[in-house]
């Protein structure tokens, strides 16, 4: 317990002197604009937008650990900026997307953000819970620039620039643990293994199975790990020496393969069920895509890809015809549907003639029931709070598109209506 704590205060500390090096960096650029100019139309604007433009910046991971997931999440995005362009674009201005790419290195993410800080108006994602947390005082004191991270730890709740879309990770366990409990045969006395990536995710999800395991009787057996850790043969040893009848998994698509692949291949036949970010339909073309399709589930803030939706249906068709050579996966639905917020906000904000940072910031405060077309609502008038507590169960299936099928619909948990996150 006492290392657990120590590593994390040591990340924590190691990231906040990062953020204070690039503000420091940093204090000496120009900005963009004031927040009171006027520009085309009577609109206020102020950083990354012009009378031409408006610039947004995508922070993201293509070459680390959840490299698959930032790519299409970048990609979706892309496509949204592009479509919207073409139908000429928002308040009479086109959007443009800069991306870093900052393959999930503390050192890169940070100076990628200090870096596009001065130019843009806000964030359609930025990928790592921990990055996240690193420069959340530097958002919510001086930048105030609208931030729609890929990350969903409860640590980023309450701040009114970094806005959580979907279940927190907590929660989102919460409801995983439920589904093991209600549909896979976990019962109280039964221990459940956890596995997760050391810091906010892996740490705000393991929140979520001790409380939800209190709620049931049930003994949580951990498994802290690092994002670097890809062979997860000692994990599934030491799981299965203390008997779990289940495992939640909190971590990469490449750990919840070999996870599940080793857990297979030793006899280690029990349930597990991974947070929204812990797949890729890629993996069923791995060694363990047989063990994925019979013992793996993971939890979701939206429904799949390849869900019967007209939004759904024009989303894949649009993906395809654009990106013919790659995949189909959530990280698209994920993207899409933060672009799509952004967007929503930024044509609210226009009605309102206030471009500013903080006239999107009130504008994303109307968005009470915004449906993205993926089966779930969203209300971000609460910075408090996540727009959504509920979470849908999807299984890998490399029969339907996109590899993976709906086996809950939205639901939110009885343990998770009465927890805080």
């Amino acid at each position: 317990m006492n290392h657990r704590r120590q590593a994390v205060r040591g990340l924590a500390a190691a990231l906040a002197a990062l953020v204070a090096l690039t503000a420091a960096g940093c204090s000496s650029k120009a900005k963009t604009g004031d927040g009171k100019q006027t520009g085309a139309g009577g609109v206020k604007t102020g950083e990354g937008v012009t009378d031409k433009a408006i610039s947004l910046g995508a922070l993201t991971d293509m070459t680390g650990v959840y490299a698959t997931l930032g790519k299409s999440v970048t990609q979706a995005q892309q496509l949204y900026v592009k479509q919207v362009n073409a139908t000429g674009g928002i308040c009479g201005r086109q959007l443009e997307l800069t991306v870093r790419d900052h393959g999930y290195d503390p050192q890169k993410a940070l100076a990628a953000y200090t870096e596009l800080e001065p130019k843009v108006v806000g964030y359609t994602q930025f990928i790592g819970s921990p990055f996240v947390a690193a420069v959340k005082p530097r958002v919510d004191v001086k930048d105030k620039g609208l931030v729609l991270p890929q990350a969903w730890s409860a640590s980023l709740l309450g701040s009114p620039y970094i806005r959580v879309l979907g279940a927190t990770y907590d929660v989102e366990t919460i409801n995983a643990v439920d589904f093991l409990l209600t549909e896979k045969g976990l019962k109280s006395g039964d221990k459940l293994g956890h596995v997760y990536f050391e810091g906010d995710y892996g740490e705000n999800a393991l929140k979520g199975s001790k409380y939800a395991a209190e709620k049931a009787g049930l003994t949580v057996v951990e498994q802290k790990i690092k994002p670097t850790d890809n062979d997860m043969s000692a994990q599934v040893a030491a799981l299965k020496q203390a008997g779990v009848k289940a495992i939640v998994l909190s971590a990469g698509p490449r750990q919840a393969a070999s996870l599940v692949g080793v857990a297979a291949a030793t006899g280690l036949k029990v349930p597990v069920v991974g947070n929204n970010s812990a797949f890729a339909p890629q993996l069923l073309g791995t060694q363990a895509g047989p063990a994925l399709e019979k013992m793996y589930w993971f939890a979701s803030p939206s429904l799949p890809i390849g869900a019967d939706t007209p939004t759904a249906k024009k989303l894949v068709a649009d993906y395809k015809a654009a990106y013919p050579s790659d995949s189909l996966d959530n990280g698209i639905v994920a993207g899409w549907t933060a672009a799509s917020v952004f967007g929503e906000a930024l044509k609210k904000a226009c009605e309102s003639k206030d471009l500013t940072r903080d006239g999107v910031d009130k504008a994303l405060l109307t968005l009470t029931s915004y449906d993205a077309g993926f089966g779930m609502s969203h209300n971000l008038g609460d910075p408090k709070a996540p727009s959504s507590r509920e979470s849908v169960i999807i299984q890998p299936d490399k029969k339907v598109p996109g590899g993976m099928r709906t086996v809950r619909q939205p639901f939110v948990a009885d343990a998770a209506k009465s927890y805080t996150p």
